[in-house]
């Protein structure tokens, strides 16, 4: 796992079946380019914008995963076209077409996806119904969003496989995959990214984050997730104390697998929460 700095390219290869059909598909279905302003940052920022087949005022914004791109949630993109529902996909920060050198595992981005959330109201009025989901890093941003002073328009939440904060997914990496001790990695990680990236991963709390939600929110993990372990979904769970909220170990399946292996099951699931919550 990389700590912060990367060059402008994304994980290749082995591209699941369901992946290379959902980018099949995305590049042939009517879809609009809309750009942002990076919180606090000058970068220019690129999403997808995927409107329903027929008028609504229902949006639900993609945050994609670590390394990954806007293209890579093309199967999800489609579920929620398919369940008749506007669709805003970023890059995130250095990711795919938006510009940045370093990633923020999502805490500087929740600041972004406020902002493309304020730009959905603007271009389609106060009425906007609008819902939160992410997988992976992206499950991790819509957590920290969740902390934040989120627009009325913004119903509810899913979060897919979101680690319990920056600090305690590095530690987790560091000892699984390098077998390294969490001092001094830590220390220096948190200089660099104070440093270059200019934001302090000891903010970066899913737990802090969700103790200030207020809106519905649906927890998936794969039950076998070795990336980002199966326990930190319950600390994530245990911590939504002040919302409406559900939570689907899903058996068997690793980090990611959640829908790739449970289609039917997993589309029913959030679509249903998503509509029970507009």
């Amino acid at each position: 796992m990389h700590l912060c700095h990367q060059k402008k390219s994304f994980l290749s290869g082995g591209e699941s079946r369901i992946v290379k059909d959902g980018k099949a598909w995305l590049k042939t279905v009517h879809k609009e380019t809309w750009t942002e302003k990076a919180a606090g940052a000058d970068l220019k920022l690129v999403a997808d914008y995927v409107p329903a087949a027929k008028p609504t005022n229902k949006t639900v914004v993609v945050a994609h995963g670590y390394m990954n791109t806007k293209e890579f949630m093309a199967p999800q993109i489609k579920m929620f076209h398919d369940a008749g529902f506007n669709v805003l996909a970023p890059d995130d920060r250095g990711h795919g077409q938006s510009q940045g050198n370093y990633i923020g595992y999502g805490w500087p981005d929740r600041l972004d996806y406020l902002k493309w959330i304020n730009q959905i109201i603007k271009k389609q009025g106060q009425q906007s119904q609008i819902a939160l989901y992410g997988v992976s890093m992206g499950g991790a941003t819509v957590m920290y969003l969740s902390g934040e002073k989120l627009p009325s328009q913004v119903k509810s939440i899913v979060e897919d496989c979101g680690y319990t904060s920056i600090i305690d997914e590095l530690t987790y990496q560091a000892k699984a995959m390098f077998n390294l001790p969490k001092w001094p990695l830590i220390p220096s990680v948190a200089l660099t990214a104070t440093i270059k990236a200019g934001y302090n991963v000891f903010d970066a709390s899913a737990i802090t984050a969700l103790h200030k939600n207020t809106r519905p929110i649906l927890f998936i993990h794969g039950s076998k997730d070795k990336f980002v372990p199966t326990s930190m979904v319950y600390q994530n769970y245990r911590a939504a104390t002040k919302s409406k909220k559900a939570l689907w170990v899903v058996k068997g399946a690793g980090h990611a697998k959640s829908f790739p292996d449970h289609q039917q099951a997993y589309s029913k699931r959030v679509v249903g929460w998503f509509n029970a919550n507009w």
